[in-house]
C-alpha cells in the first residue's frame, strides 16, 4: 500500500513514493482497456508489476536490456510471477536522438512490434545514437522486425505516439524519477542498472509478501 512519505522498506532498496502516474496493472488482455498491454510482458494476473522507466538511448537502460532483462524475463515473466511494463522516459536534454526513438517503438508497438523493435533498439544503440538523422536507420529495423513501413511512416509523420510519449515521462516524474532506468515497483523506486542479484532481492521478497498470507505460508 503507498504512503503518503517516503520511508525506507525491508529489503532496504526501495523508497516508497507518492504516485500521480495513473498506471496500473490490469488483469484485462485487450487493448481498449488496458492501453499498456501493447509494451508489457508476463502474465496480466502475476502478482507483481514492474513499471521500467527507460530511455533508450540511455547507456545504462541499453546495459539492463542486454544484460539483465533476459534473465529476469526467464525467471520472473516466463513463470507467471511479474508483469513488466515498458514506459517512455526519454531524457531529450541528454539525449538528442532518444524522442525519435521512443516514437519509432510506439508506433511499431501498433503493429504488436514494440518488443522487437525495443529489442533491436538497443543493441544497435551505439549505432544511432550520434546520428544527425536517425530515420532511415529506424527504417531498415523497420524492416528487420518486419514492420509495415507504410504505416510506420504514416505514425511517425503524424507524430501520433507523441502525446502517449509525454505522457509516460510526466508519469515517471511524478512517480519520482528523475534518471534512467528507474523501476516502479509496487509503489516503490528502485534506481539504475542494478546486476541480477539485486532484482533477485527486490523481487522475491515482493513476490513472497503479495502471495502469503499472514502466518507466512503460500496462498493457494
Amino acid at each position: 500500500m503507498l504512503r503518503s512519505r517516503r520511508r525506507q522498506v525491508g529489503w532496504g532498496l526501495l523508497a516508497l513514493v507518492l504516485t500521480g502516474t495513473g498506471w496500473r496493472a490490469h488483469a484485462a488482455t485487450d487493448l481498449q482497456d488496458d492501453p499498456l498491454a501493447i509494451r508489457a510482458k508476463g502474465s496480466p494476473s502475476a502478482p507483481v508489476t514492474v513499471f521500467e522507466m527507460s530511455d533508450f538511448q540511455c547507456p545504462y537502460c541499453r546495459r539492463h536490456a542486454l544484460e539483465t532483462f533476459p534473465i529476469i524475463e526467464r525467471e520472473y515473466l516466463a513463470t507467471g510471477k511479474v508483469r513488466w511494463v515498458f514506459i517512455n522516459f526519454p531524457l531529450v536534454d541528454l539525449h538528442r536522438n532518444a524522442l525519435p526513438a521512443a516514437e519509432v517503438a510506439m508506433c511499431a508497438a501498433r503493429q504488436k512490434a514494440f518488443w522487437p523493435i525495443h529489442d533491436l533498439l538497443y543493441a544497435t544503440q551505439p549505432d544511432w545514437s550520434g546520428l544527425d538523422d536517425p530515420g532511415p536507420f529506424f527504417m531498415e529495423l523497420a524492416d528487420s522486425a518486419k514492420v509495415n513501413r507504410v504505416q510506420l511512416r504514416t505514425c511517425l509523420e503524424g507524430e501520433e505516439t507523441l502525446p502517449q510519449i509525454r505522457a509516460d515521462a510526466e508519469g515517471s516524474s511524478r512517480a519520482g524519477a528523475t534518471r534512467t532506468p528507474t523501476f516502479y515497483i509496487e509503489g516503490g523506486l528502485l534506481v539504475g542498472a542494478h546486476p541480477i542479484a539485486v532484482f533477485r532481492t527486490v523481487l522475491d521478497s515482493i513476490y513472497q509478501a503479495k502471495t502469503s498470507g499472514g502466518d507466512g505460508r503460500q496462498r493457494r
